[in-house]
């Protein structure tokens, strides 16, 4: 019988130890004992996912713990999730990532980044409607599309008519620093809104200042539309905080190019990803994507669905690539028991309907993530995170429990990102 991969992705689950949790992470304080089960016969290890000590945002993780070398291929945040909204991006295109925030109307001081977390799909779609409409960008000939995607999020494709633009240019979300062409999310930073420039060494390029200058008067214009919306005065009347100002970064000038999937592992791919990057990283590396309703935010409907469509998708499919969001957002709120109660849903909801229906004789899976994300620093850092691979008939470490600590005791020892599918690919034979 061919034997299969489960590679299960839980978004921003590594951690610090919590004070309040006992000096434990949330992982290490969260009851999971179906996760925990599998640990007890896995081998386990800490994966560098891009690199020792760089905090990386979840795109250039993914790409590495995909196995490709995220320095030879990555091109930006923004051409991937352009790609994944089915927009035309062509090489000489700006394209951005960008999050709608709630600026000071009276200064340039960003109130939150994400506009209270609870801008819904509908009032952004009516927002970037209006910015569509209503700005044009006049300082170089070109054309822009402005596109929402889920909640605050969305995307900018900047065209220049008869020309090409420079993805050499720093980010208006202060935020988000960049160390080449790599998105790094800052640990610290001042909450005001930045003005994009060429980036060091391309100050005399003209595809630079123009990208810059057409950014620039693109979140002016916009701001303005955003400040005067229907929405927004609407929001402001029952007391939540408007939509009025675009964060841009992680812009790319072209799409990467990547060895498809396939022909690297010689297995057929299918994923379940939920966020634009990720589905737009599945296309580009040539797995199928595994259509899913996007999450209701109940668990208890969320991962059993997934979990059944899974078991489902195993029949077709060599190796499934499983991204789950959970863990993420609350600690990027700082909210660790938020955090572990995320952890604890996943595990009795998606891996308690899962592991009955599996068999482990003839399937590895692999269950670790794409970076680590401390409640304290409410942001991504550089710690390595856990991993545990388990089935396969591997032979155990002989640990307890699943957990920062444990990891850092397994016989897989510390990993780089980049390794990762090639162990996997020499643990199923």
């Amino acid at each position: 019988m061919k034997k299969k991969l489960l590679y299960i992705v839980l978004d921003g689950l590594g951690d610090l130890p919590i004070k309040e949790l006992g000096d434990k992470t949330p992982l290490e304080a969260a009851a999971i004992p179906n996760m925990d089960k599998l640990a007890k016969t896995a081998k386990m290890g800490v994966v560098h996912t891009v690199g020792k000590g760089i905090a990386p945002e979840s795109d250039v993780a993914v790409i590495s713990i995909l196995g490709y070398d995220a320095h030879k291929s990555y091109t930006g945040r923004g051409p991937l999730e352009s790609f994944a909204e089915n927009l035309d991006i062509e090489d000489g295109d700006l394209a951005y990532r960008v999050n709608f925030a709630t600026k000071d109307p009276n200064s340039d001081r960003i109130i939150d980044r994400r506009v209270g977390r609870n801008l819904s799909t509908e009032e952004a779609t009516a927002l970037a409607k209006e910015i569509n409409e209503k700005v044009k960008l006049e300082s170089v000939p070109a054309s822009f599309v402005f596109k929402n995607t889920i909640g605050h999020r969305g995307i900018l494709l900047i065209k220049k008519k008869g020309g090409r633009l420079s993805a050499e240019v720093t980010n208006t979300d202060p935020a988000y620093d960049r160390e080449g062409v790599f998105g790094v999310a800052k640990e610290r930073f001042e909450p005001i809104a930045l003005k994009c420039k060429p980036t060091e060494g391309h100050e005399d390029s003209q595809e630079a200042r123009e990208a810059a200058a057409l950014t620039n008067e693109f979140v002016e214009k916009s701001h303005k539309v955003l400040q005067a919306s229907v929405v927004n005065n609407k929001r402001a009347a029952e007391g939540k905080q408007i939509g009025n100002l675009i964060l841009a970064r992680d812009g790319g000038d072209g799409l990467p190019k990547f060895e498809p999937m396939s022909k690297k592992y010689s297995m057929k791919f299918g994923c379940f990803v939920e966020m634009p990057v990720e589905k737009g990283i599945a296309l580009l590396t040539g797995m199928e994507i595994v259509s899913i309703p996007l999450p209701t935010g109940v668990a208890e409907k969320d991962y059993p669905l997934r979990a059944d469509k899974v078991i489902e998708a195993m029949k077709a499919y060599d190796a499934l690539y499983i991204h789950l969001k959970g863990p993420d957002e609350p600690a990027h709120d700082g909210d660790y028991q938020k955090k572990r109660r995320s952890i604890e849903e996943i595990d009795k909801y998606f891996f308690g309907n899962l592991l009955d229906k599996v068999d482990l004789d003839n399937t590895l899976i692999a269950v670790t993530a794409d970076h680590s994300t401390p409640c304290k620093m409410k942001a991504h850092s550089g710690d390595p995170v856990p991993l545990f691979v388990a089935g396969c008939g591997i032979a155990s470490d002989g640990l307890d429990s699943f957990g920062e600590s444990n990891a850092k005791k397994g016989s897989l020892g510390e990993l780089m990102g980049l390794e990762l599918m090639g162990l996997f690919v020499k643990l199923m034979k």
